[in-house]
């Protein structure tokens, strides 16, 4: 066992860890950071998104060890400084981006990432980005208005349920 360190939504945090540590459970288990969820185990539904050192990384394929001294980014750190939701935390709030909201984290770290690379993508191209994260609950259309309303667009209006 050896203790890992990284930098995670701005606080440098350590835990033990052994080599085989998925990064996943070093956030969820070591620090109790539960907002990552564990989908598939696979690498398939990109439920464990997160972004290291800026990138999107599938925290269910990443070492804890290979991320000693990262900066690491979960769904807990898109918030606002003062708790409210973040821009797209709140655009998946008002265009119910959610179901069963599972998938959400990584479905938020995708936009995340998306919109750093792309500040006004089309919707083909918010599309073509999520094609690694899974929705059970088939919400992607309105996964899809709520990155194009965070990115500043025109969305038509979503009815409240």
């Amino acid at each position: 066992m050896t203790v890992t360190t990284m930098t995670v939504n701005g606080k440098s945090r350590s835990a033990p860890t052994e080599g085989r540590t998925l990064l996943v459970d070093f956030l969820r288990e070591g620090l109790r950071l539960t907002g990552t969820h564990v989908g598939c185990d696979t690498s398939q539904c990109g439920a464990c998104l997160v972004h290291v050192d800026g990138q999107p990384a599938k925290a269910c394929t990443v070492l804890a060890q290979e991320c000693e001294g990262a900066e690491v980014t979960t769904i807990e750190g898109m918030a606002n400084a003062d708790g409210s939701l973040g821009k797209i935390q709140q655009a998946f709030q008002d265009y119910h981006g959610l179901q069963c909201g599972f998938c959400t984290p990584g479905m938020v770290m995708a936009a995340a990432s998306l919109l750093k690379e792309n500040p006004r993508p089309s919707e083909q191209e918010v599309r073509h980005y999520l094609e690694g994260n899974i929705c059970r609950c088939t919400g992607y259309h309105n996964i899809v208005k709520a990155i194009m309303a965070a990115s500043g667009q025109q969305v038509e209006a979503v009815a409240a349920e």
